[in-house]
């Protein structure tokens, strides 16, 4: 909806203090119309400026391939840790781990589980009882910013 503008006049009078033109009157419905835009305005601005910032950051999802790691011990303890490390400095650990199967053998496939998460990577824990398992990996969010490096990090 657009903004109602208002068209001040000024009030206008002769030498004998006649009349000449009305003026506009100074009232709570003029000035309230004023505040209302000066608001909207504002607000207006906010969201522009917060749209600015989303902008500014690199939403592009980072893909990898992996092959879980596997020790030498027998099913059930085979269960090693995969560490994948982040292309990018993740802002938070608020990102997702999309883990799908690309092909396993060697026994059952099991379980894929997400753990240990940091805004550098994470962690892959496999516990089935496959010697080989090949995942593909999809992360995304994190608000990664393009600009941002571990030397701008106050630990």
């Amino acid at each position: 909806m657009a903004y109602p503008r208002s068209y001040w006049v000024d009030h206008v009078v002769d030498q004998q203090g006649q009349v000449i033109q009305q003026g506009t009157l100074q009232d709570q419905a003029h000035f309230n119309n004023q505040e209302v835009g000066i608001s909207d305005n504002n607000l207006a601005h906010a969201i522009t400026m917060f749209k600015q910032i989303q902008e500014d950051y690199d939403y592009q999802d980072e893909l990898k391939t992996l092959d879980l790691a596997m020790n030498s011990l027998p099913w059930p303890f085979n269960n090693k840790e995969t560490t994948v490390a982040l292309a990018q400095l993740r802002e938070s650990i608020n990102y997702g781990v999309e883990v799908n199967v690309l092909g396993y053998s060697g026994g059952l496939l099991g379980n894929i589980r997400v753990a240990d998460r940091a805004r550098n990577g994470f962690k892959l824990i496999h516990d089935g009882s496959a010697t080989h398992v090949q995942v593909a990996v999809r992360i995304s969010g994190g608000m990664t910013d393009p600009m941002l490096d571990e030397s701008d990090i106050e630990e």
